[in-house]
């Protein structure tokens, strides 16, 4: 699904939000989770992508490789964010920030990968 960006006369305030988290599955769970849940505001829209880290260059050309390998890679959670106002913007920004402090503490307490790790550390 094609998500078009607002345009900037409409939704003249924008941030965009950059999470890494420690692997592509964690990625793509926090993004289904917030992507459930649509903005309720009509004044804010907002658009979620997953990429790799800007650090990381591929070693070989993208055709060559995969699909589902570069998918792994892509670990950092994009949120960005457009609004009427400054004002609705931090709104929408401080919603985002609560929820993703209970999907952050969910992973963090629930997942398998995390609890392996702290087994063996």
């Amino acid at each position: 699904m094609a998500v078009t960006q607002p345009s900037s006369t409409e939704f003249p305030y924008s941030l965009v939000i950059s999470l890494p988290l420690p692997t592509h599955r964690l990625a793509s769970s926090a993004m289904q989770t917030f992507e459930v849940d649509a903005e309720l505001s009509p004044f804010v829209r907002r658009t979620f992508s997953l990429e790799p880290p800007t650090s990381e260059t591929p070693s070989e050309p993208q055709e060559k490789k995969q699909k589902q390998d570069l998918d792994e890679t892509k670990t950092v959670l994009r949120t960005t964010y457009y609004a009427t106002t400054n004002r609705m913007l931090r709104v929408a920004v401080n919603g985002f920030m609560e929820s993703l402090g209970v999907v952050l503490g969910v992973m963090t307490e629930l997942d398998v990968d995390v609890l392996k790790a702290e087994m063996e550390g």
